[in-house]
């Protein structure tokens, strides 16, 4: 009989465990031990000593340095940084490769190329996460249709907002594509018909999801629900940061194990947390993109993406999958996969803020202009 607050006790399977504070538990436990038959207590005290005999200091002693050793093998190739301010400072190891994306380098890249997919995530990207109003300003409209008119870029703003908000937010951007609910829904430009990235039909696990949500919802001051078309979203941002953060966690846990045999995902972002159609991700949806520039017989020499949360991470990790060359086409020149704010990444790249990334995106849009200026230049003048 064995205290379940010990350190051994998770070891001992074959113990009996008890909370010693629980005078009636322990007497039940002490009862069951001495009416146990001597087969059975010879069996759990065979157990536990192969155990014990086989699992000795030495053993726990080279797990302990095997583990150390792994986590700390390529520590001196890595860079550490300090990130953030009073409690919430904390040091991170970065990859030694990961640095500032240069103007100069990518406009120089954007120049050379001659086919380009551009993909850009919204919200804390293009606009900060902090502003209240998240409509588009006419310096973002501007910056986008700029790159847009240039016939070589293939643009789209890649989100995990729903169609109808993106449709209407970017309705003067007529040649910019949309991904919707993270690549669920998608368009190639502002007259195209929506598609579908995957085929779902059966949403009734929305049924199971949103009482749970509301549960969580009426017990956490400043959270609400997002109804997408494709999934359900519950916001916390407006909360308390640590009960909402504890919250999430818990409503996390439980969603899992109620939809353990449905097939759904449910995945947490920044002060959010999303249950959606498996298979649904913007990753899946570049790979699809960049495949089908691909069969159009545009593959592209270009690549820009640019992202803020965990659901970036995706695109990332494909793009960067696309400079491995897959025969009979050859790899991607240029690939640029950027984070916004320096922390641990799957990019090579980031950027400080959302005004870097405003500031970068005009500069390859002043080189599409100058492009345009310098070939209008060129046309003989006919009325002549």
């Amino acid at each position: 009989v064995v205290s379940e607050f010990i350190g051994c006790s998770p070891s001992l399977s074959g113990a009996i465990r008890v909370n010693p504070w629980n005078i009636d538990a322990v007497a039940e436990a002490m009862n069951t031990a001495i009416m146990m038959p001597e087969a059975e207590k010879r069996m759990r005290h065979e157990k536990h000593y192969r155990y014990v005999s086989t699992h000795d200091v030495a053993y726990w002693a080279r797990s302990f340095m095997g583990d150390l050793e792994r986590t700390c093998k390529d520590h001196l190739k890595r860079r550490c940084w300090g990130i953030g301010f009073g409690l919430s400072f904390r040091v991170v190891a970065l990859d030694p490769n990961f640095r500032k994306l240069s103007a100069d380098h990518i406009v120089s890249a954007y120049k050379r190329t001659t086919s380009r997919a551009i993909l850009l995530d919204y919200d804390g990207t293009m606009m900060p996460q902090t502003s209240i109003d998240k409509t588009p300003s006419s310096t973002v409209l501007r910056v986008i249709n700029s790159l847009c008119s240039d016939s070589k870029n293939a643009v789209f703003i890649v989100s995990g907002r729903g169609r109808q908000t993106l449709s209407d937010w970017f309705s003067p951007c007529e040649r910019l594509g949309i991904a919707a609910e993270h690549g669920f829904y998608y368009r190639w430009h502002r007259d195209a018909e929506w598609k579908s990235s995957i085929t779902v039909t059966d949403f009734e696990w929305k049924q199971v999801v949103e009482p749970i949500m509301k549960q969580y919802t009426e017990s956490t001051d400043g959270s609400f629900i997002e109804a997408k078309e494709s999934s359900l979203v519950w916001h916390y941002q407006d909360a308390d940061p640590d009960f909402g953060s504890w919250q999430a966690k818990e409503l996390l846990d439980h969603l899992e194990s109620v939809l353990a045999n449905e097939p759904v995902a449910v995945k947490s972002g920044q002060q959010i947390l999303e249950v959606k159609p498996q298979g649904v991700s913007k990753g899946g949806f570049v790979e699809m993109l960049l495949s089908s520039m691909v069969q159009r017989s545009t593959p592209p020499d270009f690549v820009l993406c640019i992202g803020d949360d965990r659901s970036d991470e995706d695109m990332f990790e494909s793009i960067a999958s696309a400079t491995i060359a897959v025969p009979p086409h050859p790899p991607i020149a240029e690939v640029f996969a950027c984070t916004v704010g320096q922390k641990p990444s799957k990019a090579k790249y980031y950027l400080v803020d959302t005004l870097e990334v405003m500031t970068m995106l005009q500069g390859l849009a002043e080189a599409s202009e100058s492009v345009a200026r310098s070939a209008a230049c060129l046309v003989p003048d006919t009325s002549l």
